[in-house]
């Protein structure tokens, strides 16, 4: 499977926490889609033609015409070998969210929505500056599901001050909408974010460790017996309704990334676009386009591997790591001292993350690297 996505930075207002490439307003959208078409251009000879997903990411997507987003979609299908595209998600805000905008969605080709509600308390959306409220966030989900989208909604859990009675009341109302996908966030402190400078001027808190974990078990714990399925350590979905795009992250796939800021993959290299809207304007309008590029050595593909694996349902498998080219006695040794501490379960010759493990699953990870020249 193959998949392109398209960035949209445009965003109402910031939201504190959030460290994405974003402009607030969407006065640039029609410059932007322009470009965007030309970047297709310039890369139709990479483009995936046995293209299967498509996702526009942000940013809000949702937040411009979806005239324009329109344009965007008829213009990656022309390039296409599918008539129709197995998954085609637009990332959207409650407050993005009407009849008429879901009518044309739908009509356009557009087949599952990502919504970022984050939470069902008023309080909380107030301290994370987001654009609508609780209320709007339910009224939006209800339409949606009568409209027949495929639905997925984002939750943040680690908020400051919140109590377990709060996450759990989040997670009950989610999972009593009826929706096929839940991504579950924790709440971390990132550089250059609002958040940030408020916590360095003492005005806001930290985050807590303890919180989160707390939280990220309650989550666990309650959508296993809801008989959900955990398939990405912020990820989770009713059988049958894994995240077809950002599931070929996970598994190593290529993929195309178009506007500014969004990357691409192509098994060998990794590239990125310029986190700049008018640097990258520019750049395609002259026919050229704006990105940096990095060839994967052998090490960086086992460490990615290993992070991106060991978050996911699927594990990572030990022929796999040995075609690396690396010695994996010292990392064979490790992974045997976690199963016996109960972080990591074996099958096989293949290891995911228990219950335990899936709260250090970085750390579990990183432990696992090489370094560039170690390879045998």
């Amino acid at each position: 499977m193959s998949g392109i996505y398209v960035h949209i930075p445009f965003c109402r207002q910031s939201c504190i926490y959030c460290n994405f490439y974003f402009k607030n307003g969407n006065k640039q959208s029609e410059e932007l889609v322009n470009a965007l078409l030309k970047e297709i251009d310039l890369k139709v000879n990479k483009m995936p033609f046995n293209l299967e997903t498509l996702y526009f990411g942000g940013g809000t997507p949702s937040y411009i015409a979806p005239e324009l987003i329109q344009r965007l979609l008829d213009k990656v299908m022309k390039i296409s070998n599918y008539p129709q595209l197995a998954e085609v998600t637009l990332e959207a805000n409650p407050d993005d969210i009407s009849r008429e905008n879901l009518e044309k969605w739908k009509a356009m080709g557009i087949n599952r929505l990502s919504m970022g509600v984050q939470s069902f308390f008023d309080h909380h959306l107030k301290w994370m500056n987001r654009a609508h409220r609780a209320e709007q966030a339910e009224q939006a989900i209800l339409l949606a599901r009568e409209m027949g989208f495929e639905l997925s909604i984002d939750l943040i859990f680690g908020i400051p001050g919140s109590t377990a009675e709060e996450w759990s009341f989040n997670l009950e109302k989610a999972v009593a909408y009826d929706i096929q996908h839940l991504s579950c966030y924790s709440l971390t402190l990132e550089d250059n974010t609002p958040w940030k400078k408020l916590v360095n001027s003492q005005k806001y808190p930290m985050p807590s460790d303890e919180l989160a974990s707390e939280q990220f078990i309650c989550a666990m714990e309650f959508l296993s017996k809801k008989g959900w399925l955990h398939y990405e350590i912020s990820n989770y979905c009713r059988p049958g309704f894994m995240a077809k795009h950002n599931t070929s992250y996970w598994q190593g796939k290529p993929y195309i990334g178009l506007g500014p800021s969004a990357h691409s993959f192509d098994g060998e290299s990794r590239s990125w676009n310029i986190a700049d809207l008018n640097g990258y304007v520019q750049a395609v309008n002259e026919g050229r386009v704006p990105e940096e590029r990095e060839i994967l050595g052998n090490s960086e593909k086992h460490n990615e591997y290993l992070m991106t694996g060991l978050r996911t349902v699927w594990g990572v498998e030990l022929g796999k790591i040995r075609g690396f080219g690396f010695d994996t006695t010292d990392l064979l040794k490790q992974l045997e001292q976690y199963a016996n501490e109960g972080m990591v379960v074996k099958e096989g010759e293949t290891y995911t993350l228990s219950r335990e493990g899936k709260l250090y699953a970085d750390s579990i990870a990183a432990s696992l690297f090489v370094e560039s020249g170690d390879a045998s």
